[in-house]
């Protein structure tokens, strides 16, 4: 098998332009339909909305790479980081990590890239480990990079990357051309690309070389969202890596596909798709901030501690709301209500519009009213 790597055209991706050109055209649109919508939103809603982005996307981008973090030790360290009220929960030095670098992504997204930026953010993902030998830098071992499955005895081998030897030279390749495409006062005339492009290149090119002896996928995700924000010119905090996780063999495949080659239009197309699918998941967080922030003003005077209790813990849920919905055995264990008072205050909720019940009896289940659109 010969890689994209091992192509006498390497670098040189190619891709159709035209069969690109209505998807760049839409993830602008509705980049300017997002930005109107968090206008709407409250100082308080910002933070968690961006709190929220950032954390669904630390957890995502580990659980690509089968790492299962915990939520609440994420969002906590993300808001000690940007300096918001958080609890006193001590983080895991994985969680700890990943915070970290989202939070630096957030920050610095218009920064150039630099080995310097892409060293620090390997240090914060494998704080911790001691089972690596080059953190913070290049890999340096001479055995082959390569991401494969199966049995020990009998591996399928999906993809090898340049030899270690070849990392200082592909890297420089790497960081200049993601400066030089940049949408910027300073990038060489006729060199820019637009956004989705740019970022499915971006993140393709990276994983092709594969630089560091773990962590690439997690940094690739990451480089992929910062192109997209300089393009932008603001965080995007689009749900890049969640909607990844949701289609994960069809990422591996696309990938895998794309890394025979350097004619990529089929990996971009994919990309595109993807990338604008999670943009419309962010939109619809926007959207169910902005239903809660009303329903909230509504309901104000009406709830009791206990409603209250449980509605704000069930908005916490986001959009997607608690899986199967909440019974009574959740009320009574988040307010701890007696049978006879859960069943009273549900059904006080129902009336007052700020839940909607199905089912009958022991099957009851219930949902915020708030029109929760899926993303597609």
């Amino acid at each position: 098998m010969t890689w994209n790597w091992q192509k006498p055209d390497w670098p040189n991706f190619s891709w159709n332009k035209k069969r690109l050109a209505k998807s760049e055209e839409r993830f602008l649109l509705e980049t300017g339909m997002f930005a109107g919508a968090v206008k709407h939103l409250g100082p308080e809603d910002r933070d968690q909305l961006t709190v929220d982005a950032m954390s669904t996307e630390a957890l995502t981008t580990s659980e690509i790479e089968g790492e299962i973090l915990d939520r609440a030790s994420v969002q906590s360290s993300i808001r000690k980081e940007l300096g918001l009220a958080a609890d006193k929960r001590k983080a895991k030095p994985s969680e700890q990590g990943i915070a970290e670098m989202m939070v630096d992504l957030y920050r610095r997204f218009s920064k150039p890239l630099s080995d310097q930026i892409l060293f620090a953010w390997h240090r914060m993902l494998v704080q911790g480990r001691d089972d690596l030998r080059d953190v913070g830098r290049y890999r340096t071992g001479d055995d082959p990079m390569q991401v494969v499955s199966g049995a020990m005895h009998a591996p399928r081998v999906h993809f090898e990357a340049p030899p270690s030897a070849a990392m200082r030279r592909e890297m420089k390749h790497f960081v200049a051309w993601f400066n030089q495409t940049a949408f910027n006062d300073t990038a060489p005339r006729g060199e820019t690309l637009p956004a989705l492009t740019r970022a499915g290149i971006a993140h393709l090119y990276f994983v092709s070389i594969h630089p560091f002896e773990d962590g690439n996928g997690r940094i690739g995700r990451a480089v992929a969202e910062k192109a997209l924000s300089q393009c932008l010119g603001q965080p995007t905090l689009i749900a890049l890596a969640a909607t990844i996780l949701a289609k994960r063999k069809a990422y591996y495949d696309a990938l895998e596909a794309a890394s025979k080659n350097n004619e990529i239009t089929e990996w971009l197309s994919w990309f595109a798709a993807t990338a604008i699918e999670a943009q419309r998941r962010t939109t619809a967080r926007v959207e169910f901030l902005i239903d809660k922030t009303r329903m909230l003003d509504r309901l104000r005077g009406q709830l009791n501690e206990r409603q209250e209790k449980a509605l704000l813990r069930m908005l916490r849920e986001g959009p997607e709301g608690f899986k199967g919905g909440l019974s009574a055995g959740n009320y009574a264990t988040i307010t701890g209500a007696s049978p006879a008072t859960t069943t009273r205050d549900l059904m006080d909720m129902v009336e007052m519009g700020a839940l909607i019940r199905a089912g009958e009896r022991r099957h009851a289940r219930y949902h915020v009213a708030i029109s929760q659109t899926p993303a597609s």
